[in-house]
């Protein structure tokens, strides 16, 4: 069709995106004239992109959404949010809360929820950014005392000798009875509200699809999984994308709110962002 419009949607190499993103990227779902495209890259360097507006669509750190809200609507799906579990502090010894916040931590990166949720845990700590993919081995290896590790890596680490210090996503439900907000997608303001409406709407149906009809989408999530089975694929799939990816919900959103307010308090959030003021389009508020 001469009229198709084509539209990047940037999202990590792990299975709950690829999964998420799967129908309208392979054209399984009816997108009218709008054609999408993948460009897969880590968390990190997705925050960096959206600070620039490469990509009329991106998956992003709720963490670094502030920095890009000039430029970027938060869709009202498409949330990765852990309900009651989330990133994970690891270690190669065993060690207590306390020991950990003297050490060196290797992060998958400074704008990624899971740092902000780290400092929210343990206030100030010493990092260095490292590959996610490399976090758990140099934990491991000993070059780092510990880690924060996220993707699938949540559901590996036993299996990898290591040591659970924190789950921030558990210690986020208990302080506030919220899930804890990972990653959202994004749409550029540039589009118009309209347009911006129409893709979310997509990207709704498109989790829908693959929520409706999961083999196909679970075999096409699998690709990203870093060799991981079935089984841990279905599980790490399930944890990050269900009905509260269709739809934030007002505690979702709430969350969201407070994640970022919280952020404010001890200065890694820009101060200047009226949190009650962010729109999620297709959420009718």
């Amino acid at each position: 069709m001469s009229d198709e419009t084509v539209y990047r949607v940037g999202h990590s190499p792990d299975p709950d995106d690829a999964f998420m993103f799967h129908a309208m990227t392979t054209g399984v779902i009816d997108t009218g004239n709008r054609r999408y495209e993948h460009v897969l890259l880590d968390i990190e360097t997705l925050n960096q992109h959206a600070m620039k507006g490469d990509y009329e669509v991106s998956a992003v750190s709720i963490h670094s959404f502030p920095d890009i809200s000039d430029k970027y609507h938060l869709m009202n799906c498409g949330a990765s949010m852990g309900e009651g579990y989330g990133p994970m502090i690891i270690s190669r010894e065993e060690m207590t809360i306390e020991e950990a916040k003297s050490k060196v931590f290797a992060i998958p990166g400074v704008g990624t929820s899971a740092y902000l949720s780290l400092r929210l845990a343990l206030g100030d700590v010493d990092y260095r950014v490292v590959p996610f993919d490399e976090i758990m081995p140099s934990v491991k290896r000993g070059e780092y005392d510990v880690g924060v590790i996220i993707h699938e890596g949540q559901l590996t680490w036993k299996d990898e000798g290591v040591n659970l210090v924190l789950d921030l996503g558990i210690w986020w439900n208990e302080e506030t009875g919220l899930p804890l907000p990972l990653g959202g997608n994004v749409v550029r303001k540039d589009l118009g509200l309209e347009m911006c409406g129409k893709i979310t709407d997509d990207v709704r149906n498109s989790i829908e699809h693959s929520l409706s009809n999961p083999e196909d989408a679970l075999k096409f999530a699998k690709e990203w999984g870093r060799g991981i089975d079935d089984e841990t694929n279905e599980e790490f799939v399930g944890m990050y994308v269900n009905k509260r990816t269709l739809d934030y919900g007002d505690d979702g959103r709430e969350a969201i709110r407070l994640f970022l307010r919280k952020g404010q308090e001890i200065g890694m959030v820009r101060t200047d962002l009226d949190v009650d003021s962010i729109v999620f389009v297709g959420s009718g508020e």
